[in-house]
């Protein structure tokens, strides 16, 4: 395959190519969307030791929202690029995992599409069933490949590129005495959201606490940001999400932290400024205007930053104890009302 084909593929490449023998480059799995063949690719830097902390960065679940995969690997490239001056990075990387997915969907940002070349939205493609009322369509389907949010075949194996991000969380996230994933996406309103599970229930996740004090020392830290924190279930439920799938699988698991979350880029405001967006597919989800594009690749760079300084340091804000039961009861009457 051409690394051409896939502008992102190429820019990954060269990444790889700089860091050098500082960062591994994996092929998860390949994929197929008509006669073209793509790599679905993971990055992975940092200390070797299971008990580090990580941090694991994913983008371009969905092929149309491809502002998703360059958020992911625009700060891949700052990472990249520091490690030959930045003393701090390397003293990070000596305490913790940096792992990046940049680009889960490379077929259906190849074809245009939200899901895979299957049909398949990969982000409802997990074996996770809500018994709650989730909204028609939008909240996952088996009706057919030919509509949205398809979730493919009753009792059909996950697809190919779901199936390695959650082979990839196993091996490299999960286990830990703290690790958080990143999953940029767009699409959702006019506000920066970030999003935490759950999304197939309105039930508190067991690590609300730990969610809680990861949104406080944001609020303190980053001062007038423009994210609206909150659970998914605030504003829609769905089947088969992959991080409740995950989630649900390391609740359970003792001594181990793991916090998922997803920056869902309001990329109705992109529509606001400029109304012409609305009428190409990949403008409802994508900044169609150069600047507009680099301010968004900015804005998001210190709070990926931030994520991985946070997860670095997990020992100095991570509650316990007494601590725990003040952060649920703020986080309760912050996202529950009650």
């Amino acid at each position: 395959m051409n690394p051409t084909d896939l502008p992102e593929l190429f820019e990954l490449q060269k990444l790889a190519e700089l860091a050098g023998p500082l960062m591994e480059q994996r092929v998860l799995c390949e994929v197929t969307a008509g006669e073209r063949r793509f790599p679905v690719q993971a990055f992975v830097l940092g200390s070797a030791r299971a008990d580090a902390p990580a941090v694991g960065f994913f983008g371009g679940v969905h092929g149309l929202e491809r502002i998703g995969a360059e958020v992911a690997i625009a700060y891949l490239r700052s990472i990249v690029m520091r490690l030959a001056w930045d003393e701090t990075l390397h003293r990070q990387l000596e305490a913790m995992r940096l792992v990046f997915m940049p680009l889960v969907n490379p077929g259906g940002l190849w074809l245009g599409t939200r899901a895979n070349p299957n049909g398949v939205d990969l982000m409802r493609n997990a074996p996770v069933e809500s018994k709650e009322r989730v909204p028609f369509l939008v909240g996952g389907q088996r009706i057919s490949p030919g509509l949205p949010w398809y979730r493919g075949a009753q009792g059909r194996a996950m697809e190919c590129e779901s199936a390695a991000l959650c082979a990839l969380v196993e091996t490299e996230l999960l286990g830990r005495p703290l690790s958080v994933a990143v999953d940029c996406h767009s699409g959702f309103g006019l506000t920066d959201r970030i999003w935490f599970p759950h999304a197939h229930t309105a039930r508190p996740i067991a690590h609300l606490p730990e969610m809680h004090a990861l949104c406080e020392i944001l609020d303190q830290t980053l001062l007038h940001h423009r994210y609206r924190l909150e659970p998914q279930s605030r504003q829609y439920l769905a089947h088969g999400d992959l991080w409740d799938h995950l989630y649900l699988d390391a609740a359970g698991r003792p001594d181990t932290v793991f916090l998922p979350v997803t920056l869902e880029m309001g990329s109705w405001l992109w529509i606001k400024k400029n109304p012409r967006q609305i009428f190409s597919r990949h403008g409802i989800f994508n900044p169609m205007i150069e600047h507009r594009q680099q301010r968004v690749l900015r804005r998001h760079i210190g709070w990926l930053d931030f994520v991985t300084r946070a997860v670095c340091s997990y020992q100095r804000w991570l509650p316990a104890g007494e601590q725990r039961t003040h952060h649920r009861q703020q986080a309760m009457a912050r996202w529950y009302g009650r």
